[in-house]
């Protein structure tokens, strides 16, 4: 099957049944790029994820661009392709969905679904979490993993405590990462 094919298809499906965002998505875009099809190994993925993040952009969106860039060699044509398939279900599906719960916002069936949503993004993302403490993250090495694991407890804390812009963040703790390791 040809290159351009195995990646719309891929990302038409993940775009179908990416439900809560692009953090929520990790593990089922690491699932198909990783374990089934073999394009990139997690290590990559685990690069594509951290440029994903810092790139303005949802971060399925950035890691469907890179992925459709790189799997067939450099191609702007895969980029698109993987970009426009991941993106055109889920906004299919909200364009219907915001106005089927437009019209239907006071039914309890309706607000029982949302409150049974919520805990699964919330299991989603910690899922994706999980996904991310690897290895290929926080180091092989004990000390690796404990330099790995100070940089993301000092940057919660001034991010939770002091409220300093996320921005000056990312760029102290690649400073930081870049000297200690």
């Amino acid at each position: 099957m040809n290159i351009y094919l195995k990646l719309i298809l891929t990302y038409l499906k993940l775009g179908i049944f990416g439900f809560g965002g692009g953090y929520a998505m990790l593990s089922l875009i690491q699932q198909e790029v990783v374990q089934r099809h073999g394009w990139i190994s997690l290590a990559e993925f685990t690069d594509i994820v951290a440029i994903s993040q810092m790139t303005p952009g949802p971060i399925g969106i950035n890691s469907a661009t890179y992925i459709g860039y790189t799997v067939p060699g450099g191609s702007i044509l895969g980029a698109v392709a993987a970009t426009v398939a991941v993106v055109v279900p889920p906004y299919i599906l909200m364009l219907y969905a915001s106005h089927f719960v437009r019209r239907h916002q006071e039914s309890p069936i309706i607000k029982g679904v949302f409150m049974g949503l919520r805990p699964v993004m919330v299991g989603l993302i910690a899922s994706a979490a999980l996904l991310l403490m690897n290895k290929d993250n926080f180091g092989s090495e004990m000390s690796e993993c404990i330099k790995s694991i100070s940089i993301c407890l000092i940057t919660f804390f001034f991010a939770y405590f002091t409220k300093v812009h996320p921005i000056i963040l990312i760029i102290v703790a690649g400073i930081a990462g870049y000297f200690l390791f």
